[in-house]
């Protein structure tokens, strides 16, 4: 059936560029870039970065590319992951179909992949069996909002998922899967064929920053005739509620384990933004919007359009219809600009010079490298692509494959010094990392390679993964819950209990990040954990 779509929307499109031009937007040599201005707004006490989608139609409404997909959908696969649509959400969430993120988009791509499940089916359940949960490098695991690590919008450690397999009853998604991922061997093996399947990587970047101007480019492909198109920007952000879409509305789900992790996200549904605007031969042209023109399905259930109505908040920065910020430049005021603009470009940008490690710890490291220009050694790039290998060294033939790095580097003018963070590393352990510059035109640089190996473990390191937890791979595993409600429940309630707490609390931690990056050793913990587990099953514990 995807397939048969594609071929479809392309036979629909070639019909559109025949009837449209015989001229194409480039030709060799010449690159024409389309230019999408826009600043992300604040939300007090939202820490949530809005999710943002731009696309290109014809004005009779053919779809013709993607320009720009922010990373969690585009590279991370929010939209089609194991996890019912519901599940409640929480900083760098796990799990959970987020069909609810770009429903107009998602409706006219003219795409569809098999739907990502749990390898074991079970749908409601945030907790999963070890030997089917491999080590996570980018969302955290799930927490409860009193949780420290919930203001402070970080991981709380290192952290196991199930990577999910496809759906064999012939479920299908209108999103892609993750294209970050490596299977291990706790993963079924399909998973190496995710990012395969994936065709909006190349135009994934993270969330521009909230506050920052920021630009969005599109290379306008070679084959696209000059004439008049229409771009649509969907945006939507979580836990904006109002007085409309709030937890009474779309409470948190009942009767399933582990549901009282995280909060009910679904508030206003995903604005959508229009802007038409004209592809030239030789001149530049400029259009903009203040004003969006509709919002999507609350559920994602269809792709309508529906039209702007008092439901939708437009007076709050952040929030609503004006996700998007105000700009006011040269006596115009607009919540989006677009530029189509032709020029020449042979040349790629200069190698990221000087790449080096200015710090490292057991479980991240600071970077730095020298900017190259847009032109060799002039100019300015438009953004970065960072990736690395683990325990093994990077190539420019790996480097597609490698496991992307969700940074956002703001791209500074030839020669300064840039600096980003490699989050989520493993003590003692080797890194390959591979940093390339892509210019508007989507000429790529050298890649830049940097060498790296994490200290080892401190002795007395605190980590936020015990023993327990680490050994059965998730702080949700059911024995881990019964081994920790009888610490709070009967353990404390003695001095001798107490120290003992105490003691695992000194010591658990550094022993437990040695368990977790071992299977053998989790396989060995469970082990003796075994017989703890069975005499605290015995006991009648109350509150």
């Amino acid at each position: 059936m995807m397939k048969e779509m594609a071929v479809a929307r392309k036979v629909l499109l070639a019909a559109y560029f025949v009837a449209a031009s015989t001229t194409t937007a480039a030709a060799e040599g010449n690159c024409t870039t389309v230019d999408l201005d826009l600043l992300p707004a604040t939300l007090a006490a939202n820490p949530f970065s809005p999710q943002i989608v731009a696309w290109v139609e014809s004005p009779a409404g053919v779809y013709v590319d993607t320009a720009f997909i922010t990373q969690q959908t585009g590279s991370f696969g929010i939209g089609n992951r194991p996890g019912r649509y519901d599940f409640n959400s929480g900083p760098n969430w796990p799990y959970g179909r987020r069909v609810t993120t770009f429903p107009v988009w998602a409706h006219r791509h003219g795409l569809q992949w098999d739907e990502v499940v749990f390898q074991n089916d079970d749908d409601s359940n945030l907790s999963h069996p070890f030997d089917q949960s491999s080590v996570e490098n980018h969302f955290c695991r799930p927490l409860q909002r009193d949780e420290p690590s919930w203001d402070a919008y970080s991981c709380a450690s290192r952290v196991f998922t199930d990577k999910g397999l496809f759906s064999t009853v012939g479920n299908k998604s209108l999103y892609p899967p993750r294209a970050d991922l490596e299977a291990a061997n706790q993963d079924d093996p399909v998973v190496d064929m995710f990012d395969l399947l994936n065709p909006f990587d190349t135009v994934s970047q993270a969330t521009p920053p909230a506050g920052t101007l920021a630009t969005l480019s599109w290379p306008v492909p070679e084959t696209l005739p000059f004439g008049d198109y229409v771009m649509f920007v969907e945006v939507s952000r979580e836990f904006d509620t109002n007085s409309t879409y709030n937890t009474s509305v779309f409470p948190a789900p009942t009767g399933i384990p582990w549901m009282e992790y995280g909060e009910p996200y679904r508030g206003q549904p995903s604005v959508v933004y229009r802007i038409p605007f004209t592809i030239l031969a030789d001149g530049t042209t400029t259009a903009s919007t203040a004003e969006y023109v509709g919002y999507g399905d609350p559920e994602g259930i269809d792709g309508n359009l529906r039209a702007p109505d008092n439901t939708i908040t437009s007076d709050v920065p952040g929030s609503g219809a004006a996700r998007l910020q105000l700009i006011s430049v040269d006596g115009e005021t607009f919540r989006l600009r677009l530029t189509s603009r032709p020029q020449v470009d042979f040349e790629p940008p200069a190698l990221p010079a000087e790449a080096q490690v200015v710090d490292v710890t057991g479980n991240e490291a600071q970077l730095t490298f020298v900017a190259p220009g847009d032109d060799g050694t002039t100019g300015k790039v438009k953004k970065y692509e960072i990736r690395y290998r683990v325990g093994q060294p990077m190539t420019p033939e790996s480097f597609d494959t490698a496991t992307l790095v969700a940074t956002s580097i703001r791209p500074s003018v030839a020669g300064a010094v840039q600096t980003f963070t490699l989050p989520g590393l493993l003590p003692s352990t080797e890194y390959s990392v591979g940093i390339r510059a892509i210019d508007d035109c989507r000429n790529i640089s050298e890649l830049a390679i940097v060498e790296l190996r994490t200290p080892d473990r401190g002795v007395g390191e605190v980590d936020a993964c015990f023993v327990a937890t680490a050994a059965y791979g998730s702080v949700l595993a059911g024995d881990v819950d019964l081994l920790r409600r009888f610490r709070d429940l009967a353990l404390r309630k003695t001095a001798f209990g107490e120290l003992a707490v105490e003691a695992y609390y000194t010591f658990g931690p550094a022993l437990s990040g040695l368990i977790g990056e071992s299977d053998l050793l989790r396989s060995t913990a469970r082990d003796a954990l075994a017989p703890v587990v069975s005499r605290v099953r015995g006991f009648q514990v109350s509150e």
